[in-house]
């Protein structure tokens, strides 16, 4: 019969691990380079890369047979691996170091962009 107290206490005295190393210290204390993918996602993405590049012809045909939308759907989702997403930049500018020159040069400006605008 199986004894769950005893198989609890066999489990507990069993040393984890490797012990020739001690928690929180690694056998390579420098680690690996920052930046440097694991190999298994080099692999994958090379796996991917030539999946797509051998079936070329049959993704192109397999695009052609769908409707307009599900098109610009899908070249929608592939253009986030081609093109960097932009980011929204903020200014804080403190009118109170600005000189008159500069505060009527930025007037002038966004009033000429507002005109462009419209």
């Amino acid at each position: 019969m199986f004894n769950m107290e005893k198989e609890k206490n066999s489990l507990e005295t069993k040393k984890r691990g490797n012990p020739e190393f001690t928690k929180g210290k690694s056998g390579n204390p420098n680690g690996r380079p920052k930046g440097t993918p694991n190999r298994i996602t080099t692999d994958l993405r090379t796996w991917i890369s030539q999946l797509i590049d051998n079936n070329r012809e049959q993704v192109i045909d397999d695009l052609k047979k769908l409707e307009p939308h599900q098109r610009v759907q899908i070249f929608e989702r592939l253009m986030a691996y081609v093109v960097p997403k932009l980011q929204s930049v903020q200014a804080q500018i403190d009118i109170n170091n600005l000189s008159e020159e500069q505060i009527d040069y930025i007037i002038v400006e966004l009033s000429n962009r507002i005109t462009d605008e419209n």
